[in-house]
């Protein structure tokens, strides 16, 4: 009696033990086929009772059960107290999910070689204290010509071919300068500021004009600005665009109806000294335009232009990133094919 007694209780003791260690299913699964199994511990204990007297029956018969009845009613208890931990774990993991995690076969897109130009272009005028600046691409004739000293009946306006919109007075603008003038109109003396963007002309499309292209504009107001600050300023960014100390400037005057004197200036080639394809062996490659900010300009946006001067200059950035990424053909920039842009990844 005392043996099955004492069977009894080293059963509830081991098998308690050994659900506490059962940390995971197949542990679990062990414990069960170990002590509740056909052939475990406890069916040797429920044989055992064959064996006693009918006396001896009486008391140990309910005990087994029992222990029989606690030994199921634990073993379950453990098996939901894992599967809820389980389960608990699995939405631990998706409330933590890393997005950023490395996926293998994953197809990268790539920057537009216009947007990698663009950034490269801003970083080299932000490191010389310019400020980027931004305006519409649909504006009005006020800021795209009149406030740039091109009145209305203005020849100059035969410069360029402009989109106009059905809505009086509203047209795509045709140069990033009409972000000169709204700068100048809301802001005051000194200033320094950068603009890229799209702008628009009514042009035909062919490998090297488009109606749609990239320009950036530079302006400088500050007192005693001299065309000898604009010529360093174009000639510095150019060599940093084009990694080159070697780069010269050519000047030669030009006429622009929002600045006077009016430039337009010639760059040294950077891929050749004896001429090369790029530069069609001449040695020079057409930059771009500039000059010292015209008094009507000044005085229209409320700039004393007695007291201030700038400058002004305008790069094709759509004929830099042509240059700069050998691009024979303006269309390939907005062709959308992969085959193109997958060279810039």
């Amino acid at each position: 009696m005392k043996s099955i007694q004492n069977a009894i209780e080293t059963f509830k003791n081991t098998f308690g033990q050994a659900l506490k260690n059962a940390s995971t299913e197949p542990l679990l699964e062990e414990v069960r086929i170990t002590f509740l199994g056909r052939k475990g511990t406890l069916a040797d204990l429920m044989d055992q009772l064959k064996q006693l007297s009918i006396e001896e029956k009486r008391i140990y018969g309910p005990q087994l059960n029992e222990l029989k009845q606690w030994a199921e009613n634990a073993f379950f208890s453990q098996k939901e107290a894992l599967n809820n931990k389980s389960q608990h774990a699995e939405l631990e993991k998706e409330r933590h999910f890393d997005v950023t995690a490395n996926k293998p076969d994953v197809l990268y897109g790539s920057l537009h070689p216009l947007t990698i130009l663009k950034e490269r272009i801003e970083n080299i005028f932000l490191s010389m204290g310019y400020r980027i600046a931004d305006g519409p691409e649909v504006d009005n004739d006020h800021y795209n010509f009149q406030a740039l000293n091109i009145p209305e009946d203005h020849p100059a306006r035969d410069m360029w071919d402009t989109f106009w919109l059905d809505i009086p007075g509203l047209l795509l603008r045709t140069h990033t300068s009409s972000v000169q003038a709204r700068v100048l109109a809301e802001s005051q003396p000194p200033l320094a500021v950068v603009v890229p963007g799209r702008t628009y002309r009514h042009e035909a499309t062919d490998a090297t004009h488009d109606f749609q292209f990239m320009q950036l504009e530079g302006i400088i107001v500050d007192k005693n600005i001299s065309m000898g600050n604009l010529i360093a300023t174009c000639h510095a960014f150019l060599q940093q665009l084009f990694k080159s100390e070697t780069i010269q400037l050519r000047v030669r005057p030009s006429y622009f109806p929002f600045v006077e004197p009016g430039i337009e200036f010639d760059m040294s080639c950077p891929f050749c000294t004896d001429g090369c394809s790029v530069c069609k062996y001449s040695k020079w490659i057409e930059a771009g335009g500039a000059g010292l900010i015209h008094p009507n300009v000044l005085k229209s946006a409320g700039i004393d232009h007695h007291t201030y001067s700038g400058f002004a200059f305008g790069f094709g950035l759509t004929r830099l990133a042509m240059i700069l990424y050998g691009i024979n053909d303006i269309r390939l920039l907005h062709s959308g094919k992969i085959e193109f842009l997958e060279q810039f990844s």
